[in-house]
């Protein structure tokens, strides 16, 4: 639930904190990996492959 979405104040203050710290750990992570991370789509697929490298798609098609 998105910071506009919540109907309470006390939930819209919890989801500023939840987007602030997920911002902290992105930036964090692009630090230690020395490079951005991906978003969107191209997030999506890379989190989806698995350790033989094959994405969750190619392994639906076998």
């Amino acid at each position: 639930m998105g910071v506009e979405q919540a109907p309470t104040a006390k939930g819209k203050q919890a989801a500023k904190g939840l987007k602030q710290a997920a911002a902290k750990d992105e930036r964090k992570t692009e630090a230690d990996t020395g490079r951005p991370l991906k978003k969107g789509a191209a997030r999506f697929d890379e989190r989806s492959k698995s350790s033989d490298g094959k994405s969750a798609g190619a392994k639906q098609k076998i």
